[in-house]
């Protein structure tokens, strides 16, 4: 059973997946799992594959959810976005890494997408 952060947390992903459709993006996959570690959701935008991070905040009390994606955090997605390439033959293809935050305030919620929010791409 899924603690309240936790219902909170997936809440925020489908919330992420909803607007990045609305901005263009195509869902190929949610919840990749590997033995690296986890993509919350794989996307196409128009030629390039995107792999998205959610972040989810209920406040800013423990830092922003933009600054909960850490170098270290980083390194384990591009490991295993690099192991997806791989899996699925599509090393050819350009790809990049996206930010989704999702920050709840008074009953409201904020969602900001950031390109590129790694400074790294693919292909």
């Amino acid at each position: 059973m899924l603690n309240k952060s936790q219902r909170f947390g997936q809440k925020a992903e489908g919330m992420a997946a909803r607007h990045l459709k609305r901005c263009g993006y195509k869902i190929v996959a949610r919840n990749h799992r590997t033995r690296c570690g986890e993509i919350d959701i794989i996307a196409r935008e128009g030629e390039t594959l995107v792999f998205v991070e959610v972040k989810a905040r209920t406040s800013n009390r423990y830092g922003s959810a933009k600054a909960a994606v850490t170098p270290h955090k980083q390194r384990q997605v591009s490991k295993v976005a690099l192991a997806y390439l791989q899996m699925t033959d599509q090393s050819h293809v350009k790809a990049r890494f996206d930010v989704v935050t999702v920050t709840r305030h008074e009953g409201t919620h904020t969602i900001d997408l950031i390109r590129n929010a790694f400074g790294l791409s693919y292909g």
